[in-house]
């Protein structure tokens, strides 16, 4: 291995952090809007909507990750071997981006083809680009504080991204569409496709690759495979990153659902009506007429503005404590607010931005740490096998995210068959259906989490072993 640089600058911090910003445009329109888009916009049944997010996803996942894992770490450039899939992947996953979220005119097996297609293509774009980018992670630097840093300053990016979906696209969408959503969608994925391929260059440009293994280090795809699977750390996180997703695809995608069918509408209109007056008096008046649109947004705000502050602890405190312990408790925390969702009548509107604004401050902590462990666990595979495979190593934790995403995701469409749920409905829902998205708010994302918890428990990578591998990495790679 070459010497490691031990400071990062700013700048190439924040050039890393662009590239999770572009990615995030896709990843949170998929994770909130997917299903909604499926069922309410493009007009497909909730069990083939579900079908579709569930098997194209897993297919995905444990088709294309692995392999494009395997060719990432054995790719020879003079730009390294990760930054030259973020400069290939950036103008295609923007194009594909924009296709998938559009409604060409179709019959309605047309269509379903369509989705097949285009949901295939983004998700195998997605792969391509968001996989070596996170690899890139772990070789821009062997500094264990210095990789706690760079995931902040990349997550604090995701949440910006996250803000704006999750707080504006939906009243822009309506805004620029007129009130007709298909073609709203349209003209924002037309923005968002432009905007991230110029970050994922600004990114390709602004890095730097470190770690490089010594030329004489081979190994086979068997051999690494083999690497992973006794490397229980990295099948723990392989097993808590798919928990995560699960809840994040589910909780992120039934919120839409939560407010257009449960949340009472007079109370919620009342509630933020001030809130609007005052944004509206400083310039802000991107929620639009709607209540729904407009508390749907304000809510998620509340959870994204204090998860970043969340986001801004979690360095301190995880090289004070270690990832390890810092993210179970944080994650433990959080898990409590989403649960007392389940005990909400419709009218506790103001309850439900506090809890909001709790569960986002608690999980906030744990956003930067998923990632940083994962490098861990490349660090923890090298430094029991002296041989470095980073990307198959997140290509695994890619297996995790896509999949939990696949399965949460396809979750909310499912569970809304059960509960009798009718989209676009002229008429109320029915009392089952109102109950199923309740449900989908609070008990069922609140089980992956706590499973998740359980599971950090046999993680053995604590503060103290963290330490060690950061110590004798360090000399193995002066030598």
């Amino acid at each position: 291995m070459l010497p490691i640089a031990k400071k990062l600058s700013v700048a190439e911090k924040i050039g890393y952090s662009l590239g999770d910003l572009a990615a995030n445009l896709v990843f949170q329109t998929l994770m909130t809007y997917l299903a909604y888009f499926y069922t309410d916009i493009y007009g497909l049944k909730a069990n083939d909507a579900s079908a579709i997010i569930l098997i194209v996803g897993l297919v995905a996942a444990f088709g294309f990750n692995p392999i494009l894992g395997a060719l990432a770490d054995r790719t020879v450039s003079r730009w390294g071997k990760f930054r030259p899939w973020i400069l290939w992947t950036a103008v295609p996953l923007g194009v594909i981006a924009l296709l998938a979220f559009s409604t060409p005119h179709f019959s309605y097996k047309g269509k379903l083809i369509y989705a097949v297609v285009t949901y295939t293509l983004l998700l195998l774009f997605y792969a391509a680009n968001n996989l070596p980018y996170s690899a890139l992670s772990g070789v821009i630097t062997g500094d264990m504080k210095e990789r706690n840093s760079l995931s902040a300053y990349r997550f604090v990016a995701v949440m910006f991204a996250q803000f704006f979906v999750q707080v504006f696209m939906l009243p822009i969408i309506e805004t620029v569409g007129g009130g007709d959503k298909a073609i709203g969608i349209e003209k924002v994925m037309t923005w968002l496709a432009i905007i991230g391929t110029l970050m994922l260059l600004v990114t390709f440009f602004t890095t730097k690759e470190r770690i490089v293994p010594r030329p004489e280090q081979k190994s086979s795809i068997t051999e690494d495979l083999g690497d992973l699977f006794k490397n229980r750390p990295w099948i723990i996180m392989l097993v808590l990153t798919t928990l995560v997703f699960v809840t994040l695809a589910m909780k992120g995608g039934s919120y839409v659902y939560y407010f257009k069918n449960f949340v009472d509408k007079e109370t919620l209109t009342s509630f933020i009506s001030p809130i609007l007056q005052f944004l509206s008096g400083i310039g802000i008046n991107f929620f639009g007429e709607d209540p729904v649109s407009a508390g749907f947004g304000l809510f998620n705000a509340g959870g994204i503005i204090f998860m970043i502050v969340g986001i801004t602890l979690s360095k301190k405190l995880a090289d004070k404590y270690g990832k390890r312990d810092v993210f179970g408790v944080a994650l433990f925390i959080s898990t409590l607010f989403i649960i007392l969702f389940f005990f909400l009548p419709p009218s506790s509107v103001s309850v439900m931005f506090l809890l909001q604004i709790l569960h986002g401050f608690f999980y906030g902590i744990t956003i930067p740490l998923l990632w940083a462990m994962i490098a861990d666990v490349a660090d923890y595979s090298e430094w029991k096998n002296n041989r470095r495979a980073t990307a198959i190593i997140f290509s695994a934790m890619m297996v995790g995210l896509k999949g939990g995403l696949s399965i949460g995701g396809a979750l909310v469409t499912w569970i809304l068959g059960l509960y009798h749920y009718v989209p676009n409905s002229e008429t109320a829902q029915a009392a089952s259906a109102i109950h199923g998205t309740k449900m989908l708010v609070s008990i069922y994302p609140a089980i992956p989490f706590l499973m998740g918890v359980v599971l950090l428990f046999f993680y053995k990578i604590n503060k103290r072993m963290e330490n060690t591998i950061e110590e004798d990495l360090g000399k193995r790679r002066q030598l």
